[in-house]
């Protein structure tokens, strides 16, 4: 067993009408990971499976489905699975480091970044995306080191599910594990349990393994969060903390919330959403799903770290994606260091182009210099220019599906040519 680890993660963000403008749900999340660990964007197309076939994902080997859908993901790119990422339905997910009561086992199994990409390649609703990603927990478990490091770093995880229509919250402590359908518009998740009292789906031991710890009496309202965890959750929307900063944000531009809303959350310093230090954030994700079906959903990554020295870049699911080659890292296939027993003996350079285009940069931007000021207004309008071409495409409901095939990778080209 290892020891509980200190709390360390991402945020993530829904707004459903009337929460947010329009006839739209906006997702965000930003991918809280250590410093030097790169994050890639990645495209994967749809494909089909044959009978018995067998998956191989971050360290362990599970039956595949006959049928996966096309994602588009954000992760580390030592893992199989994802931070976050969309597939062509205009379902999102993101995931978050959680810790509670039970004791979290160092068994390898499937990690939580696993269960994001499960989810997006086989599910096409926020509801069966739950429903898959809690069956495979019941089958395989989750359980890993979640660092490229031979120092454990272990948790488990939280997820929030959405698709065009509604948003679910899914948190897991070991195998067991409650779900609550977000009423209100509003929803955001952090390093910790935050599902109280209400739970629309629940594993069916859920209460009686509570019970059978001490942790609940059966008596009281059964309090998810409470019991699985040292949470206080009559103080979690008023005491310090990201989820608590999260929520004030959120709520602060409810009615209003749109991606450049969002993207505003997801660069807040004073909140410590956008985080600095040995654990920073390493990428960032926006996506706009309309709820009218003839509009496409449009998906922005950053593929840097710190949303608010970075452009966030749009992608549209259509066919014949151009391979997204700049934010791709290099792959090493069974000489990768992961691959070998005993594993991370070994870190290689994993940068990808535009990671290592920023990160030369990133120094001139930060202290403002001369040079570092012009740059950053530059990514700021080459982001504005592209938001604004995006906000047609969803106003009009036309685009250019040929140009789309580009789009993401276009403007990877226009970003790294302002850092030259």
């Amino acid at each position: 067993m290892s020891p509980r680890q200190p709390p360390r993660s991402c945020d993530t963000f829904v707004a459903l009408p009337p929460a947010a403008a329009g006839d739209r749900v906006v997702f965000g999340k930003n991918s809280d990971r250590p410093a030097d660990e790169v994050q890639e964007v990645v495209y994967f197309p749809a494909a089909t499976h044959p009978p018995g076939a067998a998956l191989e994902c971050t360290y362990i080997t599970i039956e595949q489905v006959e049928r996966t859908h096309a994602v588009v993901l954000s992760r580390p790119p030592w893992l199989w699975g994802a931070e976050m990422g969309a597939n062509e339905h205009g379902l999102c997910i993101g995931n978050e480091a959680v810790w509670g009561r039970e004791e979290i086992d160092d068994k390898e199994a499937l990690l939580g970044m696993d269960f994001v990409r499960l989810g997006l390649e086989r599910a096409d609703t926020a509801e069966k995306a739950l429903t898959i990603i809690v069956d495979l927990l019941e089958k395989y478990g989750q359980g890993g080191n979640c660092m490229e490091s031979q120092m454990a770093f272990t948790y488990y995880n939280s997820f929030l599910i959405a698709d065009r229509k509604e948003a679910w919250v899914l948190e897991t402590s070991g195998k067991y594990w409650a779900a609550e359908k977000v009423e209100g518009g509003l929803r955001n998740i952090s390093n910790q349990l935050s599902i109280t009292t209400k739970i629309d789906k629940e594993h069916p031991e859920l209460k009686e393994y509570a019970k059978s710890k001490g942790w609940w009496d059966g008596e009281k309202e059964f309090d998810f969060a409470a019991t699985y965890s040292y949470v206080n959750t009559a103080r979690m929307t008023t005491s310090s903390g990201r989820y608590c900063e999260g929520y004030k944000l959120l709520n602060k531009h409810k009615g209003s919330i749109t991606a450049e809303i969002m993207m505003e959350i997801l660069c807040d310093k004073d909140s410590g959403i956008n985080m600095e230090g040995g654990f920073m954030t390493m990428g960032s994700m926006v996506s706009v799903l309309p709820q009218q079906p003839h509009l496409p959903c449009i998906h922005f990554f950053t593929g840097t770290p710190d949303p608010a020295r970075s452009v966030f870049k749009p992608f549209i699911f259509v066919p014949n994606i151009t391979q997204l080659s700049k934010t791709a890292s290099p792959t090493f296939g069974h000489n990768d260091p992961v691959k070998k027993q005993p594993r991370f003996q070994s870190k290689p350079d994993r940068r990808h182009e535009l990671y290592k285009k920023h990160e030369s940069v990133a120094v001139a931007m930060e202290t403002l210099t001369d040079k570092g000021k012009e740059m950053l207004k530059k990514i700021q309008e080459l982001e504005k220019q592209k938001m604004s071409e995006m906000e047609s495409v969803l106003q009009n409901g036309c685009f250019d599906a040929n140009q789309a095939v580009n789009l993401f990778s276009q403007c990877v080209e226009e970003e790294l040519k302002i850092y030259s």
